[in-house]
């Protein structure tokens, strides 16, 4: 399946350097390009993509005034792309899937093309389940009864439980309580604050298995479990340190600082 994607930059090599970049993402079709705010506001409701990656600063109309041009309709994910970092708390507040600083890093891009991934299924299971029940409403109202309540079909695909053989036994680990996760190789430490355990698993694989409404990477080397932080601490050269639950603090690195936004306030 295809992500229907739009890129709306008012520079030309701006436009053209991303349209190379995505090009490695073989579900990614670029099918408009735009150069202001007005024009993005058009291409958006007539061509309905799944996903746009808008830029912030634009004459006239900017990246904010374009989600908010486009709210009367069913709108789409947004991707912010922009030179400036103070613009990352409203980029979130705006409820953007991720907020990606130029020059765009291949890595950062990778992730935030696997989120936008990760939400438009989220979109579609939930679009699917309601028509499924609109129907069982009208030809079969007592099967309701079977059909799953919230965003269990969202969310049901990523581990509640991780099986964790260490030591030679078998541990069943909450992942509610898994504070952060540190790799080590092919070896992934797992934190849940009173206990460490080793996992044999690599962290791309295990990534895939957690919800990423609630772990993010915040590191190469590191997973922190966002409901676990408790407070930011600022360090040199764009870095910080988050702490979690259990007083244990975990650096952020420059290439992850945009996850510290959703903490700022």
């Amino acid at each position: 399946m295809s992500i229907r994607t739009i890129i709306v930059d008012d520079e030309k090599l701006a436009i053209q350097g991303l349209q190379l970049r995505l090009e490695q993402f073989t579900d990614i079709e670029i099918i408009a390009t735009c150069a202001n705010g007005r024009e993005a506001i058009r291409a958006i409701k007539t061509e309905q993509p799944d996903l746009v990656f808008l830029d912030i600063q634009m004459p006239g109309f900017d990246g904010f005034s374009v989600v908010k041009g486009v709210m009367g309709i069913d709108p789409p994910l947004f991707i912010f792309v922009t030179a400036y970092s103070e613009h990352a708390l409203k980029a979130f507040e705006a409820n953007a899937v991720d907020y990606l600083m130029k020059p765009v890093e291949q890595d950062r891009l990778a992730d935030a093309v696997s989120r936008a991934r990760t939400r438009i299924a989220e979109k579609k299971n939930t679009e699917e389940v309601e028509k499924l029940k609109n129907v069982l409403a009208e030809v079969a109202p007592d099967a309701m009864d079977a059909m799953p309540e919230g965003d269990e079909t969202a969310t049901g695909r990523f581990e509640k439980m991780l099986n964790v053989k260490d030591r030679g036994q078998i541990f069943r680990v909450d992942v509610d309580t898994i504070e952060h996760i540190e790799a080590a190789g092919d070896y992934m430490c797992i934190y849940t604050g009173d206990n460490s355990l080793i996992l044999r698993e690599t962290m791309k694989d295990l990534e895939r298995r957690l919800d990423p409404r609630h772990f993010q990477r915040v590191h190469r080397s590191t997973i922190v479990n966002l409901d676990q932080v408790r407070q930011v601490k600022p360090h040199t050269n764009g870095e910080c340190f988050l702490v979690l639950g259990s007083g244990a603090e975990v650096k952020v690195s420059r290439s992850y600082r945009d996850v510290v936004a959703r903490f700022v306030h």
